[in-house]
């Protein structure tokens, strides 16, 4: 933790040079027009990277005291250790986990295990490794948790990371350094889940729609999701399972490019902050304070109004105070450009002129921000596809989502739901649904356009 806080200082040495100046005023330059700074400008400028800087902590390792449940309650954690090492089962190897879609964070490993690692001195069939990663906080998005001897793994938690971080894979496949805010889509988060020993709570909580769920079927629920996805309605409303029959899980979005968009997730809910709290209170379990009492319509949400989610109050208070700085890093998080030689470049360079005017994409997904400045969200009808998931949320509409840095997140497929396997699919399904008429080479260099971005 320490090496990361240093990095993190390194990283943020620019603002905080500009700073530290000893109470003296300094000059912001912006073009060719001198602005004198201020002592309080100079302050707000300083304690803003101060709350990034903090941002990124609670990011990366805050688990806002949820290993009461994945750990205390559900006894993830045991699953993980195997019965070899105090826990139950056979364990969980890092080959298992990488498997998984898990990361580990090349940053934290000694340089003795890096070359350990390289030399194929590491037994990554052994769930005791795991546990030794676990202890070098190495697992991205995973807090371990150990007694006083530093040798049985009591807990587990998870963070914001887990879902919204991956790694370069610099070192290894899944082993790297961290890119924050990137869709995790190798994660199987309901295979996760459904590794541990309880999930009577989950039977407990769906219960309220299905009188008859099992934990077996709860189980095969969690794994029906597969990498990449998770379903953040269905401890709200029950539905596992879209009508088609496919899971009513979506894919997992980016955290990065945040900055001027209004809300967050496929299909609305609230603003970056309110799903921020909506996530850190009722998906990963946290102990804080969250309200929205739009959960209490018991037709819409059974399960979350009959469990009291849309007022949610616990003591102490772990999650509310934080909001605030990790809103902070997650705006501060841009899109990662597109790699050179990802796309081509004088197609891409057509393929702008069709995206604001042949297409008319630039209507909704209005540059730099690539969605709409103000309420981005959209009826089903008008962007010509099924409203079920739309129907899960309060406003039952989808948002314009933001494009840039879509290169990052092809994996799954397009849209929330993955339904587009790729971005040709996706300018035919708008080319038919608008009756736009592009050539084969319109769409070719649309296609190459969003690769850019």
């Amino acid at each position: 933790m320490k090496r990361s806080i240093a990095r993190s200082a390194i990283v943020s040495a620019g603002l905080i040079g500009l700073v530290a100046a000893a109470g003296a005023e300094q000059t912001l330059q912006r073009d060719d027009i001198a602005h004198p700074a201020s002592r309080i400008d100079l302050r707000n400028l300083n304690d803003a990277v101060k709350q990034i800087q903090q941002g990124q902590e609670i990011f990366r390792r805050d688990t806002f005291g949820d290993e009461a449940f994945w750990g205390e309650t559900l006894r993830l954690h045991e699953a993980i250790a195997g019965r070899a090492n105090g826990g139950v089962g056979p364990g969980l190897s890092p080959k298992a986990a990488l498997a998984l879609g898990l990361k580990v964070d090349v940053a934290a490993l000694p340089s003795r295990l890096r070359n350990d690692l390289q030399g194929g001195k590491v037994d990554l069939d052994s769930p005791a490794t795991t546990l030794a990663l676990l202890k070098l906080d190495a697992v991205v998005g995973v807090r371990g948790f150990f007694d006083d001897s530093g040798r049985r793994l009591r807990s587990i938690g998870i963070t914001c990371a887990l879902c919204h971080s991956t790694v370069d894979n610099a070192f290894a496949p899944g082993i790297g350094r961290r890119l924050d805010g990137w869709a995790a889509r190798d994660l199987n988060v309901g295979e996760i889940i459904a590794l541990a020993p309880n999930v009577q709570p989950l039977v407990d909580l769906l219960s309220i729609v299905d009188p008859t769920i099992d934990a077996a079927t709860v189980r095969t629920v969690l794994r029906s999701w597969g990498p990449g996805k998770f379903d953040a309605e269905l401890l709200m409303d029950g539905k596992a399972f879209r009508p088609d029959g496919k899971p009513a899980a979506t894919l997992l979005p980016p955290a990065f490019g945040l900055a001027g968009v209004n809300l967050h997730t496929w299909t609305g809910w609230g603003s970056v902050t309110h799903w921020n709290g909506f996530v850190a209170n009722l998906e990963m379990q946290g102990q804080g304070t969250f309200f929205d009492p739009r959960l209490n319509d018991s037709i819409k949400f059974p399960i979350a109004a009959r469990a009291g989610f849309g007022d949610v109050r616990r003591t102490p208070d772990l999650v509310t105070e934080k909001l605030a700085p990790l809103h902070l890093y997650q705006l501060s998080l841009p899109a990662p450009r597109a790699p050179r030689g990802s796309f081509n470049v004088a197609a891409a360079k057509r393929g702008k002129e069709v995206f604001e005017d042949r297409a008319n994409c630039a209507r909704c997904h209005v540059p730099p921000l690539f969605t709409e400045p103000g309420w981005n969200m959209h009826r089903p009808d008008e962007i010509g596809i099924d409203g079920f998931q739309a129907e899960r949320s309060p406003d039952e509409h989808y948002r314009t989502a933001p494009l840039k840095g879509l290169w990052t997140h092809g994996k799954g497929g397009y849209y929330h739901d993955g339904r587009f396997a790729t971005l040709e699919d996706v300018v035919d399904h708008y080319n038919r649904h608008f009756a736009l008429g592009l050539s084969s080479m319109e769409k070719a260099d649309l296609v190459q356009y969003l690769k850019s971005l």
